[in-house]
């Protein structure tokens, strides 16, 4: 049995972890609050967004953006978001695995892949692959900002305009609620038909001064405010992984804090009781 020294010392490092892990879990909390207002803004314009841009792929305009337009999949662009910071449980972990099960299902279709990365976590995990990066940003922080995004996304989709790549997924975590993250993968291009219920068979909008210009501008803010969008959730689902695994780093140093509790006191009794018997036999021995 270790001495009780020992124990005292072992007490006293699990203490200051438990400290440390309280305080980050009560951070958590707070910032997470703050991310998911912010996600609540967010979802609605980008929900809008889709709709909008979901029935002018059942328009029939003079003028077809290469946005709206199918082509055979021989290369694929996949913009992975992920946390720049740890210590938030498997949430990365997820994020990752659900990258290279796309991965796999399109190199297995024999389609070339290229990566898009926002985040330190994912730019350190998949530099690692033999896989071409196009473009990648790190350390946007705890309130992400879409003009950071712009340049990275752009890359991506000049890579599709020039035809080197045909197929735009974004992977990113989707916050549920607290306790829930889901890894999430969805096709940004070319854009798929969404809420046509009702539509007429010919029909389209009335554009002024042209299609070209206004489609243009609409599809890159419909991007940018997708990608916006997973930014934020991923931020509230960082908050919130962390704040869950903070606060179960917490309990398990409180528990460990215990039996190393009722070890010291063993040894201490032990010690003690030693003590006794050494006194009681000298005396005796006296």
């Amino acid at each position: 049995m270790p001495g009780t020294k020992e124990i005292r010392t072992k007490i006293a490092s699990v203490k200051s972890t438990q400290k440390i892990t309280k305080a980050m879990q009560m951070v958590a909390t707070s910032k997470m609050r703050r991310a998911q207002e912010r996600m609540r803004l967010a979802r609605p314009y980008a929900q809008k967004m889709r709709n909008v841009i979901g029935h002018l792929t059942q328009a029939n305009p003079d003028y077809r953006h290469p946005f709206l337009a199918s082509r055979e999949p021989k290369a694929v662009g996949i913009i992975v978001i992920s946390s720049d910071r740890g210590l938030a449980g498997g949430l990365n972990a997820n994020i990752f695995k659900q990258a290279l099960l796309l991965m796999r299902e399109w190199q297995g279709k024999g389609a070339q892949v290229s990566l898009c990365l926002i985040g330190g976590k994912g730019l350190n995990f998949f530099r690692r692959l033999s896989l071409p990066i196009l473009a990648n940003v790190t350390g946007l922080g705890d309130r992400p900002h879409i003009k950071d995004l712009i340049g990275t996304v752009k890359v991506m989709l000049d890579a599709y305009r020039d035809g080197q790549i045909d197929r735009v997924f974004l992977v990113n975590s989707q916050f549920v609620n607290t306790m829930t993250q889901k890894p999430t993968a969805e096709q940004l291009l070319p854009i798929q038909a969404l809420d046509t219920e009702g539509l007429q068979e010919h029909w389209d909008y009335i554009y002024e001064p042209e299609a070209s210009a206004i489609l243009d501008g609409l599809l890159m803010r419909y991007i940018e405010s997708q990608v916006y969008r997973g930014a934020v959730e991923n931020v509230a689902s960082e908050m919130a992984a962390r704040m869950v695994a903070m606060g179960a780093a917490s309990d398990n140093a409180g528990n460990l804090i215990s039996e190393l509790q009722l070890i010291y006191n063993k040894a201490r009794q032990a010690a003690i009781t030693k003590e006794l018997s050494e006194i009681v036999g000298g005396a005796a021995a006296v």
